[in-house]
C-alpha cells in the first residue's frame, strides 16, 4: 500500500528544513519536558544511563532504544525524561517509525511529524519498506532510533509478539548499535486510550531504563555463517 503523501524527506534538506525540523523538534520536547516532568509526577529510574547515550556515545555508535507502548502519545510524553538542553539538539534527538495510516495522511500533517523526526511506516508492507530501508541508513549515520517493538498501542497491557522490524535494524545497521530497552506505566493515564483525547495532569508516570547491550558478537558470528535474516535463522 502506497504512502498518501510525497515521501516527507528531501535528499538534500535545506536550511529552511532544518530550521523549521528545529524548531518543532525543540517545541514539542519543550512541551513533553513541561507536562510529564511538572503537570505530572515523574519518577525515572537509572536515568543517567539514558542521559549518557545520548550526549556521550561516540558518533559511529547508533542508539536503539524500545519500550512498551501504552498510549498513542508515548513518545513524545516519554521525552520529558530528558534534559531540556538535549530535546533542542537536533542532531543528538532520536527518529521513531510513525504510522502512515495516522500521521501521513494529509501534507500538512506530513509536514508536521517528519519534522518531528517521524518515519512513516505503512502497516501490511513488511519490513522491507521504504520507511524502514531511511531508519537503517540513520543508524549508519550513527543516529539514535526509538522503536515501539509491539508495533501498536498495547491497550489490554498483554505480552503480545514483537514485531521484527527491529531485528532487521540490529542485524543490517554496520555499525553496531548500543540498545538500551525502557519500560514506563502511566502514561497511558496522561493521554487515556478513550475520547476526549486530552492530556490529563496529576497523574503518575515511572520510567525504567535497563541496561544497554549489544548482540556484536551475536550478529558478527551470524553473517560470518551467510545466515538469511528471511529464514528467521539470523535473529
Amino acid at each position: 500500500m502506497p504512502l498518501e503523501v510525497k515521501w516527507p524527506f528531501p535528499q538534500c534538506p535545506r536550511l529552511g528544513w532544518r530550521i523549521s525540523s528545529s524548531l518543532v523538534m525543540g517545541m514539542v520536547g519543550s512541551y513533553s519536558y513541561l507536562w510529564t516532568k511538572y503537570m505530572n509526577s515523574l519518577s525515572v529510574h537509572n536515568k543517567d544511563v539514558l542521559l549518557d547515550l545520548v550526549d556521550e556515545r561516540p558518533q559511529d555508535t547508533p542508539l536503539i532504544t524500545v519500550s512498551n507502548h501504552q498510549s498513542c502519545m508515548d513518545d513524545p510524553h516519554i521525552w520529558g525524561v530528558l534534559k531540556f538542553r538535549q530535546l533542542w539538539n537536533w542532531k543528538r534527538m532520536r527518529w521513531t517509525p510513525a504510522a502512515s495510516d495516522i500521521c501521513f495522511t494529509r501534507e500538512l500533517h506530513s509536514r508536521f511529524f517528519s519534522r518531528g523526526k517521524c518515519v512513516p511506516v505503512v502497516r501490511g508492507d513488511g519490513v522491507y519498506q521504504r520507511g524502514m530501508d531511511f531508519l537503517v541508513e540513520r543508524l549508519n549515520q550513527g543516529d539514535w532510533v526509538h522503536v515501539f517493538p509491539e508495533g501498536k498501542v498495547n491497550m489490554t497491557e498483554e505480552f503480545i509478539r514483537l514485531k521484527w522490524g527491529v531485528g532487521r535494524l540490529i542485524a543490517e545497521c554496520s555499525l553496531h548499535p548500543v540498545i538500551l530497552p525502557l519500560w514506563h506505566v502511566g502514561l497511558n493515564d496522561v493521554l487515556p486510550n478513550k475520547s476526549p483525547y486530552i492530556p490529563r495532569a496529576g497523574k503518575r508516570v515511572t520510567v525504567l531504563v535497563g541496561k544497554p547491550f549489544t548482540v556484536k558478537h551475536l550478529v558478527d558470528a551470524l553473517r560470518a555463517e551467510n545466515k538469511s535474516p528471511v529464514s528467521g535463522t539470523f535473529l
